[in-house]
């Protein structure tokens, strides 16, 4: 096999990342990660060019919700500052960058016989243009959390099956008319994983519902999830068919998801724990890997949630099933597993870092759930690969290093502990490739450190350090590192 990765290789970093670093242990054992750079987590201008309000922005704005009281409001101004982050990019060179869209920027009321909003359309179309000059490939995701706050007044978004499915359709279509000319590479949803379990299981993520009455005063955990997620696959595998029947061969491109998943390992060697961990990733991945690649849910959730996880009319298995022509991996760490536990999301399971020695798997990182273990990665890559037979892109990777919000500038930007983890995940990645998996691409999260949800500005993700005072740019040791790593592991 090849030491190197193929000339085609997609590297490069995202942007609008889906970050699930909030505490809620009270539901769920670990925490989920943050991703690529979500238009909410960067953009700011909230009120600027025609935007018009989403869930996130009335979320924030609850006290308490988010951990420094911060919003996205201003964020790392990237509505005015696109260009200088694009020539950011064109520096480390990258060859291609993973943005979300605003569906709110794009359709402020988000409903199918609302106005659409020309100067978003704009924007967007400026931003993808200016990146193809500067021959960075776009690679867009349309929908990373941030609901038109609109359709849930109206209607309670995901929980509408009638509507949201038909709503988010029509906002796919405008997209593909507006940029299917510049854009070949597509992403539905990211993590709807944590759309579905942190907006209306734990209520940490917007909009905030769960059974939980010191925390919402309305939603159901048992069931509201398993709902949610239900229309989130059946708004994706509809998206999908609108563009493969109208816009794929006059486009040429590919379309797909991405999905968040954690790796996880036997505790020890328990059967009961090398069961468990096997059923952690059939439920965590499963759960959606299933349906959109093979046409339903896994029977071990079917068993788990009984009558209260919806079914699939035959009609809707037919256009779910291999519903992605690619495989989207968000991935961040590794868990050791057990038997255990009562949080359905993650299979009824409990997990760990700390090995039955005492020690700890890897690197602790400024997020509890988050620790370098980068054969993990190698082992998610044969796995998926294995079990799907789709190309991968791994479209978020990435790490936070511990009180790196409190460190001066001067001391952040040597972030070893992050170029460590790069240097132990981009080795899996090359091993994997090596043993015949196929990857396609690579995207570091994230470009700039960001609004990483509930967690505010606590936490930084960023392989270039944001000063949000000034909105000044400083790339980190990170950065050097894997720009000079795909230099030389890329074919020229």
């Amino acid at each position: 096999m090849s030491e190197k990765l193929p000339k085609d290789f997609l590297w490069g970093f995202a942007t609008g990342k889906s970050s699930i670093r909030v505490k809620y242990e009270a539901f769920c054992q670990e925490r989920p990660k943050f991703r690529p750079t979500a238009s909410y987590q960067i953009e700011g201008s909230a009120n600027e060019g025609g935007r018009g309000p989403s869930i996130w922005d009335t979320f924030t704005r609850v006290e308490g919700k988010i951990r420094d009281g911060s919003t996205g409001d201003v964020a790392t101004d990237s509505y005015r500052l696109w260009k200088e982050d694009i020539a950011l990019l064109k520096s480390y060179g990258v060859k291609s960058y993973r943005i979300s869209l605003s569906w709110s920027r794009i359709i402020p009321l988000g409903g199918r016989h609302d106005p659409v909003n020309p100067e978003g359309i704009q924007f967007y179309r400026d931003f993808i243009k200016e990146l193809l000059v500067n021959d960075i490939v776009p690679f867009l995701t349309l929908y990373h959390w941030d609901l038109p706050q609109a359709l849930h007044d109206r209607y309670l978004g995901w929980l509408n099956k009638e509507e949201i499915i038909k709503d988010y359709v029509r906002y796919a279509q405008v997209c593909f008319e507006s940029f299917g000319d510049l854009v070949k590479h597509w992403l539905t949803h990211n993590e709807p994983w944590c759309v579905a379990v942190l907006g209306y299981g734990t209520g940490v993520f917007a909009p905030g519902r769960c059974s939980d009455r010191a925390r919402s005063a309305e939603g159901d955990s048992s069931r509201e999830p398993w709902i949610v997620a239900h229309h989130l696959i059946l708004a994706h595998a509809y998206t999908v068919k609108l563009y493969r029947e109208q816009f794929a061969a006059s486009q040429g491109g590919e379309i797909g998801i991405t999905l968040n998943t954690n790796w996880y390992l036997p505790y020890d060697d328990k059967a009961e724990n090398i069961a468990a961990a096997k059923r952690a990733v059939q439920v965590y991945l499963g759960w959606y890997a299933e349906p959109i690649y093979k046409g339903d849910y896994p029977s071990v959730l079917k068993d788990m949630i009984g009558d209260r996880l919806p079914h699939f009319t035959d009609e809707e298995k037919a256009v779910i099933r291999d519903s992605s022509d690619f495989f989207g991996l968000n991935t961040y760490t590794t868990h050791l597993t057990l038997e255990g536990g009562d949080n359905e999301w993650n299979g009824k399971v409990k997990t760990t870092h700390t090995k039955p020695d005492g020690t700890q798997l890897g690197t602790q990182s400024a997020a509890p759930w988050l620790q370098t273990y980068g054969p993990g990665l190698h082992h998610l890559l044969n796995y998926i690969w294995k079990t799907y037979k789709k190309p991968i892109y791994i479209t978020e990777n990435g790490f936070a290093v511990q009180n790196e919000d409190k460190m001066s500038i001067e001391t952040a930007i040597q972030d070893k502990d992050r170029l460590e983890y790069y240097r132990d995940y981009t080795q899996a990645l090359l091993d994997a490739s090596r043993e015949g998996v196929d990857i396609k691409g690579y995207f570091g999260w994230s470009l700039l450190d960001n609004f990483e949800w509930a967690d505010g500005y606590t936490i930084r993700f960023g392989v270039t350090y944001v000063d949000y005072k000034t909105q000044k740019r400083y790339p980190k040791e990170s950065s050097k590192f894997l720009v000079q790593w795909f230099k030389e592991h890329v074919e020229a």
